[in-house]
């Protein structure tokens, strides 16, 4: 303010376009910094929903089960294969081996297996290293249980939401891997009930062409009828 001159036209001019070009600045400053700090909160509220979104659907997977076999059936198709070949022949002093696995067991394995990877890459460090661990075992082989890697999740999940942490009172059971539904029963029903659409269609469109046809060949009498009394006249 002390170098502000009032004291004739010029000066006055050339304080005015000063202060201009300061407030301006300061204008241009703080708008650059918001749009810096929003972009970079948005990009954070980007990261953290992808992270929750990714760790809610490995939890649906991981603990989606309550009764029945709660644990993951390591066994490959090639080890039932080899299984299979080892297998003796009818008539033999050594008993056939039961089958220890089946396809609806190696899609569960197969889920809980890119749930496990999508943990151990957005995880906590607990998270991570219980995720490992099971990983571990299904590469040794062995049976592997989710309850507690489960109960990590769930609390990890509330706590990011905001929610109330679950009383002490309540007794959830253990939790295992969710069973595969009939998702797809349900699209080939669909499909086949498309198909029956379709061939309905056909049909519809068949009975049309039959009854254009018939119409045609209705018309085409009527003509000849009408030439064979012009004739008789004459």
């Amino acid at each position: 303010m002390r170098n502000l001159d009032f004291s004739s036209w010029q000066g006055i001019v050339s304080s005015l376009l000063a202060l201009a070009i300061i407030t301006l600045l300061g204008v241009g400053i703080r708008l650059l910094v918001m749009q810096t700090v929003q972009q970079r909160r948005e990009r954070e509220n980007r990261q953290i929903n992808e992270r929750l979104r990714t760790l809610i659907a490995a939890y649906k997977t991981l603990g989606g089960s309550f009764t029945g076999d709660l644990a993951v059936d390591p066994t490959h198709l090639r080890d039932l294969r080899r299984a299979d070949a080892e297998t003796p022949a009818p008539g033999s002093a050594f008993p056939t081996p039961e089958p220890t696995s089946s396809d609806r067991s190696r899609r569960i394995r197969d889920a809980v297996e890119a749930a496990l990877s999508d943990i151990i890459l957005l995880g906590t460090e607990e998270q991570v290293r219980l995720a490992a661990t099971a990983a571990n075992e299904l590469v040794a082989g062995r049976p592997v249980h989710t309850a507690e890697l489960v109960v990590s999740l769930r609390d990890f999940i509330r706590t990011v939401l905001d929610l109330d942490p679950i009383a002490d009172g309540v007794a959830i059971p253990r939790q295992g891997p969710a069973r595969p539904g009939a998702a797809g029963g349900g699209g080939k029903r669909g499909e086949s009930g498309g198909d029956s659409a379709r061939g309905g269609g056909n049909k519809g469109a068949g009975g049309d062409m039959a009854a254009g046809a018939g119409m045609g060949v209705g018309l085409g009498g009527v003509m000849i009828a009408g030439e064979e009394d012009a004739d008789e006249k004459r």
